[in-house]
């Protein structure tokens, strides 16, 4: 299959990192007081398992954040979109109504958006995505941040699947 567009983006919002990073510090603190130290974090002291659990939870989070990424490849044949770690997404052509380039604006944040007037919106940064309405009446959304690229190839993708007269 022949690769006509690709994107890889990454979630690049450094100072939601920043704010998961300092939450990791409260839990580091908290065991390195009660459980080396065995003083008491706090007025009401969270259990040691507690700790060491809101230490992990706050880490895969973080880690989370660090591997989160989605990546769109379209080929003459199909759509392909991999919202890494969660799932992989393949829809053919021919089962597409219709597929095009806009501004969605703001839908409440990043990550996966259910039930919005685009369908499910998937996107780590940005406002601009390619809306996809399936045959079916499903609907969904990938955000990009190579506009222009992705309206060429959807322009190429067109001139290969549209049937001579």
């Amino acid at each position: 299959m022949k690769q006509i567009f690709t994107e890889e983006q990454k979630f690049s919002k450094s100072w939601v990192i920043l704010i998961i990073a300092a939450l990791v510090l409260l839990p580091l603190y908290g065991i390195y007081q009660q459980i080396i130290l065995g003083q008491p974090y706090g007025d009401k002291p969270m259990s040691d398992f507690g700790l060491i659990l809101f230490l992990l939870l706050t880490l895969a989070l973080l880690g989370l954040f660090l591997v989160l990424k989605l990546k769109t490849q379209l080929t003459e044949h199909e759509i392909q979109m991999k919202y890494y770690p969660f799932f992989t997404k393949m829809v053919k052509w021919s089962d597409i109504k219709s597929a095009k380039v806009l501004n969605y604006g703001f839908v409440g944040g990043w990550g996966i958006r259910l039930w919005t007037k685009y369908g499910t919106v998937y996107n780590v940064k940005g406002s601009t995505g390619l809306a996809i309405e399936m045959k079916n009446g499903k609907k969904f959304l990938i955000g990009t941040q190579k506009e222009t690229e992705l309206k060429y190839a959807l322009q190429q993708i067109t001139r290969v699947n549209t049937p001579p007269n």
